[in-house]
């Protein structure tokens, strides 16, 4: 290790202990030509972030410089991946922050569990990296406002990976919404249904040899480890996430708020329970929740034990054809006083329906992953903002902590301020919007 960067690791442990949080120090972003490939390091290696990984060994515009995760284990086989698509094996590190220590790095994709989107996003923009983070933005609703605050502060690009944003069919759907063709909207119905297998029981035990659990923990409290709690299934707790209305609803959620022209709702409530899984998950199985905004009410529905609702195939979405919309399990269905459309997220197209039942408009389309990258690629060059921009996904998350702090204060109606982005009369309410994250992984109220 170079000198240069001992002294940098030092000073960021001395800022730990004497600050309670993590400081980075403001860094220049390295100058990209145009013809220059985007150096990139990649945290998170499983699932979304493996798949990632692929897609950026693809491009001739990339560069993956690093792979951080905080699991070992994964490390060989992505590597060897990495390596025979690029033709240069990546380094690899369990501690995200080497990544930020390197000045040739430009972006960094985080893919890791959501407990662990908001700090390195903070501390990403500090050192000068542009951002690719998955969806959704945050824990919680006051670190989104954090990486919001980032972001604006070092001029930063940060993409969150809402692709829908970047599909044709839902710009060319949105248009045909503001052009009054549909009519006045009153009503957007939000689907995501879906049959998904229990996680059952597990006892706490010890965590798995190479995998660093303290780290993986990061900003959640401290607990034994348990399986359960760990790779995939962390989707059903509390400390890490919130359920499938975020995990997957969040896609469909924004997809709505951007085609109805919405930032927040006034109030919001919520109903339903665990009502078919018997397990150690703490999120709903069955989940229904009223957005009031100005002359509109906008309902997600949510169930877990439905098989005959069913995501479109992937291969599916990329041909010119539409969903069996009574069946697709993901749709958005928008309530126009002259027309109803049916849309489909990540492909799918949509469909716009008279009041004989006759379709008026066919918008085909495809997936939007690969036009989603793009635009990221893109705005880390021209620095205009990305298609999905932090703010935006932000205010997407929103929609999704509010559903849950209504469900979990029995399903309390909760009066919401825009402005705050703080409930009205409800400590309770307002206690939930907030984590701040164990030491040292916290973020400082000021970025």
């Amino acid at each position: 290790m170079s000198t240069q960067r001992s002294d940098r690791r030092a000073f960021l442990k001395a800022s730990a202990l004497a600050a309670g949080s993590l400081a980075v120090p403001v860094a220049s972003p390295r100058a990209l030509g145009a013809n220059e490939r985007l150096v990139v390091g990649m945290m998170g290696l499983r699932g979304r972030g493996r798949f990632l990984a692929d897609c950026l060994v693809e491009r001739k515009d990339c560069e993956i410089a690093y792979l951080c995760d905080v699991d070992s284990r994964l490390f060989p086989d992505a590597v060897k991946a990495v390596e025979q698509g690029q033709g240069k094996a990546p380094k690899t590190t369990l501690d995200f922050r080497e990544v930020l220590d390197d000045a040739d790095v430009d972006a960094l994709f985080i893919a890791t569990p959501d407990h662990w989107h908001a700090l390195p996003t903070v501390l990403a923009c500090q050192a000068g990296k542009d951002v690719y983070v998955e969806k959704p933005a945050s824990h919680n609703i006051w670190e989104g406002r954090r990486m919001v605050e980032a972001a604006r502060k070092y001029k930063r690009i940060v993409q969150l990976g809402t692709q829908s944003r970047s599909a044709d069919y839902a710009i060319a759907a949105a248009e045909y919404i503001r052009s009054g063709q549909l009519g006045d909207v009153h009503y957007v119905r939000v689907l995501n249904m879906k049959e998904r297998g229990t996680i059952g029981t597990q006892p706490d035990g010890p965590a798995p040899d190479g995998v660093d659990y303290d780290r993986w923990l990061g900003p959640a409290p401290q607990r034994p480890f348990n399986p359960n709690r760990f790779h995939y299934a962390w989707h059903w707790f509390w400390d890490y996430s919130g359920g499938d209305i975020i995990n997957d609803g969040v896609h469909q959620l924004d997809l709505a708020r951007w085609l109805i022209g919405q930032a927040y709702p006034k109030s919001v409530v919520t109903t339903g329970g665990m009502y078919y899984f018997s397990d150690d998950q703490e999120c709903p199985d069955t989940q229904c929740v009223h957005f009031e905004f100005d002359k509109l009410t906008m309902v997600t529905e949510l169930a877990l034990w439905t098989p005959y609702m069913k995501k479109e195939e992937w291969a599916h979405r990329d041909l010119p054809d539409f969903p069996n919309w009574t069946f697709d399990s993901t749709r958005v269905e928008v309530f126009g006083t002259k027309n109803l459309m049916y849309i489909g997220r990540h492909g799918g197209g949509f469909q716009v329906f008279d009041a004989n039942w006759q379709s008026i408009l066919d918008g085909p389309g495809r997936h939007p992953h690969v036009p989603h990258l793009d635009n990221f690629f893109e705005c880390c060059r021209t620095r205009q903002r990305p298609n999905a921009d932090i703010e935006e996904g932000h205010r997407s998350t929103i929609l999704c902590h509010l559903g849950n702090i209504s469900y979990r204060l029995g399903g309390r109606r909760l009066q919401f301020d825009s402005g705050s982005e703080r409930f009205i009369d409800d400590d309770e309410a307002n206690a939930l919007a907030k984590r701040v994250g164990r030491e040292p992984w916290s973020i400082p109220e000021r970025v």
